[in-house]
């Protein structure tokens, strides 16, 4: 099994800072809007370096979203920022009506997602975000997995061409992935090799399954370890070949179990090629508040939880 290391832990939402400066300098047709959550989004080098296209739209997300497709019209590509929550669930309607539907090509960027936006508690942290960006057609949805995943996939969608959620987050965590990698919209990448089992993670999640990867491999349990940082489109492709050789999947998401990566790759089973599934996810629940670490670890999203559904889904393919 291929070892992963790491010298730091970087907020993934600095990562998308770090890329918003990036695209400061290279594209003059990226502006950035925000919510009042300069600081939170890590606003602070864009409106250093180009002022004149940040626009402080404050506590109206909805006028925030009506403005980015308005920007969109004349030839700008707005980068909207706001907490997962209010990026979708309070602003639904707007981005269904005014950006999806028309195809706009505005990139709705959103921290603090899942269960690790900690101690604000259920009401700040939105379970449901993937679920809900991924059924508007035409919609890409990306959920990154370290700072430089999250610094690449900013840069890369401002090239291209139709609306994307961007979804990272608040806690601090290892940093694995490479500083100078391609950001590849739609297309998995596969971790680690493996014959007996799949795992299929984003998010958060894909740290936590290399984690349990290594402990399975010292248990003579051979893993294969995909991270699929797009959600949509799907890597059908790499997960049906993985797939095929394995006989059977572990997904693993910090989210919802119903809607989320777990329900897209239940479809790849039950439509082109069916083996056991488990998955490792919020079990349909609102959060609550505490500590990144405690709650997932109450709510089973850690390597512990994986290393679990391994074994139990791998009883299951014999």
């Amino acid at each position: 099994m291929k070892k992963y290391t790491y010298t730091e832990k970087k907020d993934t939402r600095s990562g998308f800072g770090a890329g918003m400066a990036e695209l400061a300098d290279q594209n003059p047709n990226v502006v950035g809007l925000c919510a009042d959550l300069i600081g939170s989004l890590k606003f602070e080098k864009f409106i250093e370096k180009a002022p004149e296209r940040f626009f402080q739209i404050g506590i109206a997300e909805a006028n925030m979203i009506g403005i980015a497709a308005g920007l969109s019209i004349e030839g700008k590509i707005p980068f909207t920022g706001t907490f997962a929550n209010f990026s979708t669930g309070r602003v639904y309607d707007q981005i269904r009506q005014s950006v999806a539907y028309s195809n706009k090509n505005v990139k709705i960027c959103a921290s603090h997602a899942g269960l690790t936006l900690g101690e604000d508690g259920a009401t700040h942290q939105i379970l449901e975000d993937i679920g809900l960006m991924k059924m508007l057609p035409g919609m890409t949805v990306i959920n990154t997995c370290d700072y430089n995943q999250t610094k690449a996939a900013t840069i890369a969608i401002a090239d291209y061409e139709g609306p994307v959620y961007l979804r990272f987050g608040r806690p601090v965590i290892p940093v694995f992935t490479d500083p100078e990698q391609k950001f590849e919209i739609g297309k998995a990448w596969r971790v680690n090799e493996g014959k007996d089992v799949t795992i299929v993670a984003t998010g958060h999640l894909v740290w936590e399954a290399i984690k349990a990867g290594e402990i399975l491999e010292k248990q003579g349990i051979d893993t294969e370890i995909l991270n699929i940082h797009t959600i949509k489109p799907l890597d059908e492709d790499a997960i049906l070949k993985s797939i095929q050789k394995t006989g059977c999947v572990v997904t693993a998401e910090e989210h919802n179990r119903i809607g989320g990566l777990g329900d897209s790759v239940a479809q790849i089973l039950t439509t082109q090629y069916y083996v056991p599934q488990e998955y490792v996810a919020v079990d349909d629940s609102f959060g609550e508040s505490g500590t990144p670490d405690q709650l997932m670890e109450k709510y089973g999203l850690n390597a512990e939880a994986i290393i679990a559904a391994v074994k139990k889904v791998i009883q299951r393919k014999k």
